[in-house]
């Protein structure tokens, strides 16, 4: 059973006596009231969006996370390119980065323009380039501290 680092004593179990289980113990992070700003909780819950709009970002940022398709979009802010070219840029092959691209295409993150049997690619639109602008910008301007990559290190 996984328990938080921090623990308290339920106050209704008297000082000095035995607990008896693990329901006598309570998480200090614990909510002792379900709402403490409702009408906050309400005006956040009025503009989430529906779940499959959550679930469609999701699979976005999932895009997103790969580093060869993040370097695919970089490569992009700077305009259409086509596969050969892209391919070129981020070290793929030309079939790893046509399947990437299709990938990408699927979820509306870049747009085609056909030239005969030429194949260009571009950023969707405006927020896509946004996404990965931003993204780049804030990692170039952090430390970032990754635990998980520290302890496959030991």
């Amino acid at each position: 059973m996984d328990f938080p680092s921090v623990w308290t004593v339920r106050p209704e179990v008297p000082y000095g006596t035995h607990m008896k289980s693990s329901a006598d113990v309570q998480p200090l992070d614990e909510c002792n009231v379900r709402l403490v700003d409702p009408e906050r909780v309400a005006a956040v819950n009025a503009r989430m969006p529906s779940e499959a709009d959550v679930v469609d970002t999701a699979d976005v940022f999932g895009l997103l996370g790969d580093p060869r398709r993040l370097k695919l979009l970089v490569a992009l802010l700077d305009g259409e390119l086509c596969v050969c070219d892209l391919a070129a840029v981020t070290g793929m092959s030309e079939s790893a980065t046509s399947h990437a691209l299709r990938l990408l295409r699927a979820h509306r993150v870049v747009s085609v323009r056909r030239d005969g049997r030429m194949a260009y690619y571009r950023l969707d639109d405006g927020h896509v380039r946004m996404l990965v602008d931003l993204a780049v910008t804030h990692t170039e301007h952090t430390d970032a501290i990754h635990p998980e990559r520290q302890l496959s290190r030991q």
